[in-house]
């Protein structure tokens, strides 16, 4: 990710990755293995060895306040107008000419 942003000439130390599942947030942040945690292949701790590097910091985010929730699944007519108001997106009936 920092390779990318470096393309467009952005650098940044720590990048935040938002999460809402508050086991994944913990377990990186934990430097002991427990029996629980055995079935995760070495692959999968990718993120966690970068957030113990600093590269990245992993934030638990609430599940309704994600942005995405918009294009993944039906809201409620409150949440809906929110993020679609947070993306920039404009509603064409309620232009004033």
């Amino acid at each position: 990710m920092k390779q990318q942003l470096s393309y467009y000439s952005l650098k940044l130390d720590n990048i935040p990755i938002r999460c809402d599942n508050t086991s994944a947030t913990n377990l990186s942040k934990n430097l002991i293995l427990h029996s629980r945690t055995k079935h995760i292949e070495i692959r999968h701790h990718f993120l966690r060895d970068h957030a113990q590097k600093g590269d990245c910091i992993l934030e638990f985010f609430d599940t309704k306040n994600h942005l995405a929730g918009i294009f993944t699944k039906p809201l409620p007519k409150e949440n809906f107008f929110a993020i679609r108001r947070e993306l920039g997106l404009i509603d064409l009936n309620n232009l004033e000419s």
